[in-house]
């Protein structure tokens, strides 16, 4: 959800945080971005990962 205010804002390379940020979630949004193209200038990666790990961790918790 971070990156998503973030991406609102702006992407600051200068930036700390902006950078650790963008260095955590890359690894899991990119390949998703790479199957679920932008909707015009919409990214609905972030949106995808946030439902995957809601069902990842639903899962878990009801088979655990």
């Amino acid at each position: 959800m971070i990156r998503v205010v973030l991406s609102w804002v702006g992407y600051n390379p200068s930036n700390p945080l902006h950078n650790f940020i963008h260095e955590i979630t890359e690894p899991i949004l990119a390949p998703i971005r790479s199957i679920m193209p932008r909707i015009g200038m919409f990214d609905l990666s972030p949106m995808v990962a946030l439902f995957a790990l809601t069902f990842v961790l639903r899962a878990s918790f009801s088979f655990g």
